[in-house]
């Protein structure tokens, strides 16, 4: 049996977890159980009454949170040479083509986003392997693949998070930090929890969302009353 830290046992003492909490009162335990030094994620995860084995029960998507994830996302614009100027005016962190590919394949992913255009998507695909377990891979429905590269890193860098749900039925994802103030934090689950409403399979029968539950990074989860997501 796993023995409980101090921290733990002492945030286990503020709430119940068998309880659930209304999205705002989730936002202000979460943020009195934190004990971290540093700045933690807050991290939202839900569980979908779906079969991802089956492909017309896939819920994948984008959202971009209103006031961003507190992360400084690190974009990588693999792209031809007409457009690296457009891409380092938009704030992208590393731009190039051949260059990050060759470095890619030495083992180098020290980003979080990659976007690229169309036309150079045969030389990206070849690094599948290394990207795709990774959750890198460039992706037209992600907005990732595009000819419009200051935009897609405009909105990357201003929030834009691409989820998908698991093996297990499980969308999770990071939506703030433990330093937002709880209407940030709301607000952000609660443009979240609307894209994920707006995804639901029309094969997916019975209770779509099953639960929701919030946490910071070590903290225990709380579970939401799924009605007090309803924006």
């Amino acid at each position: 049996m796993t023995k409980l830290t101090k921290n733990k046992k002492l945030a286990l003492e503020k709430f119940d977890t068998s309880k659930q909490y209304s999205l705002e009162d989730a936002a202000k335990l979460v943020k009195e159980i934190t004990t971290t030094k540093f700045d933690a994620s807050v991290d939202v995860d839900v569980r979908l009454g779906v079969d991802p084995r089956k492909a017309n029960q896939m819920v994948r998507g984008v959202v971009t949170l209103p006031h961003g994830t507190g992360k400084e996302t690190r974009v990588l614009v693999m792209c031809t040479p007409d457009k690296e100027e457009e891409a380092k005016a938009a704030g992208a962190d590393h731009v190039g083509l051949d260059e990050y590919i060759e470095k890619i394949k030495g083992g180098w992913t020290d980003v979080d986003v990659i976007i690229t255009m169309p036309s150079v998507m045969a030389k990206v695909g070849a690094l599948g392997r290394i990207l795709g377990p990774r959750g890198l891979m460039p992706n037209p429905k992600s907005g990732t693949v595009t000819m419009d590269i200051a935009k897609a890193v405009n909105e990357v860098k201003a929030g834009k998070i691409d989820f998908k749900v698991d093996r297990y039925g499980i969308v999770h994802t990071s939506i703030g930090k433990v330093s937002f103030t709880e209407d940030k934090i709301v607000d952000n689950v609660k443009e979240f929890m609307s894209t994920i409403m707006k995804l639901k399979p029309s094969a997916a029968k019975g209770t779509y969302v099953k639960s929701i539950s919030l946490s910071s990074t070590m903290s225990p989860g709380i579970r939401i009353e799924p009605k007090s997501v309803d924006a």
